[in-house]
């Protein structure tokens, strides 16, 4: 009796060992090194931005190319946009998130609104289309320069936002720090309406152009943008490379000729754990499907494109895609 007990008892510890070791020595063969799952999600979100931006309408049409082209289930969800999306996905609140390059930088550094706060799961897919770095006065306030902001009050956009980053980082290539002008914190609509009313000088404007905002300007002053010159944009580039030239076209706001800028991009991330098949995967449905996007910002997203001023690292899915199509980032 005891040696028939002793030998369900052995029976029962194989079969109890051979139940844990296929659940638990599944992971060498998911993982995908560094901590990297080969399992493909049943479930993916895409973090974009508000309703009213654009973000979440290209957000939209992404999901439905992602789910069509992986088998993966993926929404888009609206939030805060870029600096939240980099938190978002660091508290794996997300799979994929658009935001601009130079938050994106600023988050995997720990510098700026996530000083001390650094993010370390998150690669690019790829960039986008610019968001033009708009320098906005108007003719009436006889400012034509960079350096003729100085003394002027300028707004630099929202405290901890992007544009204000953008704002100081510009007055450096310049020679000029913000004690060098009468630095106010302002939304675009506030600040577009405080050159109106004449409250303020000038003001700092990152976004895709025309900008809405800047448009109903132009319907009542001679808008001006102020320039970027090419050296400076140059020596901002070498410092911060997420950083491109870029130019407001002749026509926008009614200008007589282009002006020169720099722009930062709007682009893509991904949680740094996907697995390479399925980053792959999106980055070549996304790509490959823009004739299925509706939005007009779809006709500037170009493959070609999309290594430029990245900044962060590329995911080896994605990577392995541009390299495919020989796509390098212009140098």
């Amino acid at each position: 009796m005891k040696k028939r007990k002793f030998l369900l008892f052995t029976a029962l510890m194989l079969v109890l060992s051979m139940v844990l070791a296929a659940c638990g020595g599944g992971s060498d063969e998911k993982g995908g090194g560094e901590g990297k799952s080969e399992e493909k999600p049943k479930y993916m979100s895409i973090l974009t931005g508000g309703t009213g931006g654009t973000y979440f309408p290209l957000g939209g049409a992404f999901a439905n190319i992602v789910s069509d082209a992986t088998g993966v289930s993926t929404n888009a969800e609206t939030t805060g946009a870029s600096a939240e999306n980099m938190q978002s996905i660091k508290d794996n609140k997300g799979e994929i998130a658009f935001t601009q390059t130079d938050i994106a930088s600023y988050a995997t550094e720990g510098k700026l609104m996530f000083d001390g706060n650094a993010i370390d799961n998150i690669k690019a897919i790829g960039t986008l289309y610019p968001e033009t770095i708009q320098i906005v006065t108007t003719e009436k306030s006889g400012i034509k320069t960079v350096e003729d902001l100085k003394g002027k009050k300028v707004s630099i956009g929202a405290p901890g936002s992007g544009t204000a980053a953008n704002a100081e980082q510009i007055l450096e290539a310049y020679g000029l720090t913000l004690d060098d002008i009468q630095k106010q914190d302002l939304s675009f609509d506030e600040s577009v309406n405080g050159i109106k009313d004449g409250n303020i000088d000038a003001a700092f404007v990152t976004a895709g152009h025309p900008t809405a905002a800047v448009e109903e300007l132009s319907a009542t002053e001679k808008v001006v943008i102020v320039p970027v010159d090419a050296d400076k944009a140059d020596k901002l580039i070498e410092k911060y490379p997420y950083y491109t030239k870029e130019e407001v076209p002749s026509g926008t706001y009614k200008l007589g000729s282009a002006v020169p800028t720099v722009a930062v991009q709007a682009m893509l991330v991904v949680k740094a754990d996907l697995s390479d098949e399925v980053v792959y995967d999106i980055t070549k449905a996304i790509f490959e499907n823009l004739d299925q996007v509706q939005h007009a910002k779809a006709k500037q997203i170009k493959p070609e494109n999309a290594l430029n001023g990245v900044g962060i690292d590329v995911h080896p899915g994605a990577q392995k895609y541009f390299d495919e199509k020989g796509i390098k980032a212009a140098e």
